[in-house]
């Protein structure tokens, strides 16, 4: 497996006695993506989904900053799984939900005040993002926002050359993984009526 893309828990990063995973991307960057967040969460209640948790650490981190937000943790992986609601368990928060298999909560459709997704969709096929997006046009309410964290490039470039250096070495791994372009992200949104905002 590639240097950047190693499965939480099998990084050799210590795992808790009660499945808990750490991270150490969620120590670089929760206050970086917490200080976007915040002024768009701040004087609002709702629902938050996070599509893809991992360890579960976000999560947590943001529902202690928010605690009139209720927060909905999914993944796929079930060790991420039980991560997350070690976690959720560990932190004592009533807006913390147990973790879900990558599903939007509740059946109504445009309720959601938020999504986001980290580091999901340049390591995973493009069918995940189409998923994304196309899901996120149903799901968020019409104040809603979807915010995405990762590397991106910009007009077909890359914007660091060490994201080009991941690029490829995501492209070595699996042929459908890859930084994605913004301008492919924005296409894709506007066929569901998603727009950028920044």
């Amino acid at each position: 497996m590639a240097d950047y893309v190693v499965e939480f828990g099998k990084d050799g990063r210590r795992v808790e006695p009660d499945g808990r995973l750490d991270a150490a991307a969620f120590h670089r960057n929760h206050q970086a993506i917490w200080a976007v967040l915040a002024p768009f969460l701040r004087g609002k209640t709702g629902d938050v989904l996070e599509a893809g948790s991992g360890t579960g650490q976000h999560i947590v981190s943001f529902a202690r900053h928010a605690p009139d937000i209720d927060w909905w943790p999914s993944d796929y992986n079930d060790a991420h799984l039980r991560s997350i609601a070690a976690w959720r368990t560990d932190a004592k928060l009533a807006n913390v939900h147990a973790p879900q298999r990558a599903k939007m909560p509740g059946a109504d459709p445009h309720h959601l005040l938020a999504i986001f997704c980290a580091n999901v969709i340049h390591i995973a096929p493009w069918t995940v993002a189409e998923g994304l997006l196309a899901g996120a046009s149903r799901a968020l309410r019409p104040d809603g926002r979807l915010f995405l964290y990762g590397p991106f490039k910009r007009d077909g470039k890359h914007t660091a050359v060490s994201n080009a250096v991941f690029d490829t070495s995501l492209r070595q791994q699996d042929a459908e993984w890859g930084v994605r372009d913004i301008a492919d992200l924005e296409k894709l949104a506007a066929r569901g009526g998603l727009a950028l905002i920044d």
